[in-house]
């Protein structure tokens, strides 16, 4: 059999041969996925033991939460993605992604997770559009602070009260000509004025927040195995490996030498108190004659604090090992494996779609020597 070859329908052969190969791709990491929670049993957080587990339970804030860009919500994990309209003078696309480290806890305790290079599996919170008129969609709350701020259950009445009672000017049109700048992404003028009814955006953001069912597979560790405790924040692709041997090696060195201080306290002063600078320390700060003193923090506060800055070195933490990542995906684990089941058909569907354009194209191809 000989087909007439048409470039038009050559290119959407090819198009098609690429569609289906990603989705195929995609499909295979789905069922790599599926495969890897639903081979894990589940274990209880009070009866972990070192090793690969899978923990099913509820997201809790541990020292500060994440705020997300679009929509302002408290979160521990946000991807956040901007399409720009190709159509228009829209920007170019981008994508902020960024985690910081939390709780999970079931029905006998909780645990500490430390997400950085995980793998998410987070749910789409939020996918709107420009208006026509470049009116931006009602469900768009900016954030116009800080990237992180403190759980609410964290803070003081007071201090609770006094942020409920800020008055925070918004971003309206007349600021929308000196355009606006929300983490990772340049937004422009984000106003009618300077979009126009030719270009649009598209806004993305998937988060996990707490109180979010998640099932977590990883590796169960002592804290004390960690190689860098400060690697909460998920890896941006930027940053050398915490186990890079050249960094190791200097750092051993420089505690050799006593150029490194033996305790947070002694490397960063007030800062390395526990509870100063987002709440109240736990002891008095050594402060300047002239500043005002900070309240401290009662009895009960101080254990509190102590107890989520201060982990046992023996303490097990979920966190990625060599050859085991961490996975993070929402839901309980028959739902998650489902979820990733349905990728891998998706895919199936891909390499049938990939088979049938290279047969085509091949045809076209066949004919056009033959002629």
């Amino acid at each position: 059999m000989e087909l007439r070859f048409e470039p038009q329908v050559a290119a959407l052969a090819a198009a098609g041969i690429i569609l289906g190969l990603w989705m195929l791709v995609r499909g295979m990491f789905g069922y790599r996925t599926a495969t890897l929670i639903a081979d894990t049993g589940t274990s209880t957080i009070w009866t972990l033991a070192a090793g690969e587990v899978r923990v099913t339970g509820v997201i809790e804030a541990a020292e500060v939460t994440l705020v997300s860009p679009f929509q302002s919500q408290p979160c521990v994990y946000y991807r956040a993605t901007v399409d720009g309209d190709e159509n228009g003078p829209g920007m170019a696309d981008s994508t902020e992604e960024r985690a910081v480290g939390f709780r999970v806890r079931d029905a006998s305790g909780d645990i500490r997770v430390f997400p950085r290079g995980a793998r998410w599996d987070a749910p789409l919170r939020f996918d709107e559009r420009t208006g026509t008129f470049g009116d931006e969609p009602s469900g768009l709350v900016l954030r116009t602070g800080g990237a992180t701020a403190v759980p609410v259950a964290s803070r003081d009445r007071e201090a609770a009260i006094a942020a409920l009672l800020t008055v925070r000017r918004a971003v309206d049109g007349a600021d929308a000509s000196l355009g606006h700048r929300i983490g990772g992404f340049d937004l422009g003028g984000s106003g009618r004025s300077s979009r126009g009814s030719d270009g649009g955006r598209r806004y993305r953001e998937a988060r996990l927040e707490p109180g979010d069912p998640v099932t977590i597979v990883g590796r169960a560790i002592p804290f004390s195995d960690l190689a860098d405790p400060a690697e909460a924040d998920i890896a941006l692709g930027s940053e050398v490996a915490a186990d890079d041997r050249e960094v190791n090696a200097d750092i051993a060195e420089a505690r050799a030498a006593g150029l490194l201080e033996g305790t947070a306290e002694e490397a960063w002063g007030n800062a390395g108190i526990p509870g100063f600078g987002i709440g109240r320390p736990v002891r008095a700060p050594d402060l300047d004659s002239a500043a005002l003193a900070l309240p401290l923090a009662p009895a009960d506060e101080a254990a509190r604090t102590e107890r989520r800055f201060m982990i046992g070195s023996a303490t097990l933490v979920l966190a990625s090992a060599p050859g085991v990542p961490l996975l993070v995906a929402h839901g309980v684990p028959d739902a998650a494996a489902a979820r990733h089941h349905d990728r891998f058909l998706v895919g199936l569907l891909g390499a049938v779609l990939a088979i049938g354009c290279a047969l085509a194209l091949s045809l076209m191809v066949g004919g056009e020597v033959a002629q």
